[in-house]
């Protein structure tokens, strides 16, 4: 597997497997000796890697910074990947894309994730909360990702997409959400296939839901992109497809991860539980740390559309970026002490959900869910404790940061 390094020395300190699971199980001693020693560093491979939390939010949020997604492939892949399914599909998403398509497409699914939207779903949501944590409460025990984390998010969403809950089981089962297709290292030809197969099945799904909603139209976002793409001039088919996909894998992965590398921190500073559990009313506070600390979203890539500089570097145009977002939420010139848990800490502002054009459709969703399970816990369960907490399993994926299993206990 590549390694990520500085061309030059000390290039041997800076060397970095994205996949190795050391780095994954713990990649903010590297982010912080990149930070110190190149914060702007151009690898072997080509492209820049950006840490410091200064250059991170110019990057999200100047117009001299797009996406290019299509360049960015090629330069990775070559000319032939973007006829891959699961490369095909995610170019014809507003995650991907440049104005206007990306200001269109935004603007046909905004109005679903707007402040009294989200805050009308709060009662919903604290009912789905205490249905996940009735089904274990009597078990004492339960895998936080499999039993909550996970099922919570995908029943929201699902709601939102008009997905029959008879369709659902599929999709509570397990996620086939993978960040891979967005890193810097290549995917390998087996998990390319894999991708492919992933990207399929969804679409077959995705497919017939949309013709459900044709026939039968209800209050929800599916129908309302039905309606856009049948007016024929905002919304093709591939679109309406790869856009809905991208709803669904979006509006459950982060907060599934929130949730669970937000109670694992916790835990590992029993201080701050502690706290949570004597202060209920710093759990939306908590929320910001969390997301800060350790942040479900590492990175994310921007080609430049103009010579820029950062941090005394000049770079061209046509160079791509990848801004790690993880390494910018624990830098000190932002936040004192950045390796502390501090759920009092004030000024946050994370980089988790991006900026820009590009902030996050979803983030002040995610905040509900996880303020709202984590008051939840601390009322329901309040002497949780996680016995793997020191050896987690963390997911193979350096774009999206979580675990695969969390397994809790109480009495």
């Amino acid at each position: 597997m590549d390694t990520i390094a500085q061309p030059t020395a000390p290039a041997k300190d800076l060397e970095f497997n994205p996949l190795d699971p050391a780095f994954i199980a713990d990649p903010y001693p590297f982010y912080r000796r990149l930070r110190e020693a190149a914060p702007v560093l151009k690898t072997p491979q080509g492209f820049w890697l950006i840490t410091r939390y200064e250059d991170v939010a110019l990057s999200l949020r100047d117009k001299r910074f797009g996406k290019d997604f299509e360049g960015n492939m090629r330069r990775r892949y070559g000319e032939d990947r973007m006829s891959e399914p699961a490369v095909a599909s995610l170019a014809k998403t507003m995650l991907v894309q440049d104005p206007p398509d990306h200001t269109r497409l935004r603007g046909l699914v905004t109005k679903a994730f707007t402040a009294r939207r989200v805050a009308d779903m709060r009662p919903r949501i604290k009912q789905l909360v205490d249905e996940q944590l009735d089904r274990v409460a009597d078990k004492g025990e339960m895998d936080v990702m499999r039993d909550l984390a996970h099922r919570l998010p995908v029943i929201v969403i699902c709601d939102m997409l008009g997905i029959p809950e008879e369709h659902r089981a599929p999709f509570l089962a397990g996620s086939n959400v993978n960040g891979r297709i967005l890193e810097p290292v290549p995917m390998t030809r087996e998990e390319l296939d894999q991708a492919n197969r992933n990207t399929q099945m969804a679409g077959v799904y995705f497919n017939q839901l949309c013709e459900l909603r044709r026939r039968e139209p209800q209050d929800d976002l599916t129908t309302e992109l039905v309606k856009a793409e049948e007016a024929g001039d905002k919304l093709t088919a591939e679109e309406l497809q790869a856009n809905i996909g991208l709803l669904f894998g979006a509006g459950h992965e982060t907060t599934t991860n929130l949730i669970g590398n937000g109670l694992l921190a916790l835990h590992r500073n029993p201080d701050q539980w502690e706290r949570l559990k004597a202060d209920p009313s710093l759990i939306p506070n908590a929320v910001e740390e969390l997301l800060r600390y350790d942040s479900s979203v590492q990175i994310t890539g921007r080609v430049t559309h103009a010579e820029v500089e950062l941090g005394g570097v000049t770079i061209g145009a046509e160079q791509s970026i990848v801004a790690l977002l993880g390494a910018a939420n624990r830098d000190p010139a932002q936040y004192p002490d950045p390796d502390r848990l501090d759920v009092g800490r004030e000024h946050i502002r994370p980089m988790s959900f991006g900026g820009g054009i590009h902030h996050c459709l979803g983030a002040q969703l995610a905040r509900l869910e996880a303020e709202l399970v984590f008051a939840a816990l601390i009322e329901r369960m309040p002497n949780m404790t996680l016995p793997e907490k020191n050896t987690p399993a963390w997911r193979r994926s350096f774009t999206l940061r979580g675990l695969s299993k969390l397994p809790a206990v109480w009495h």
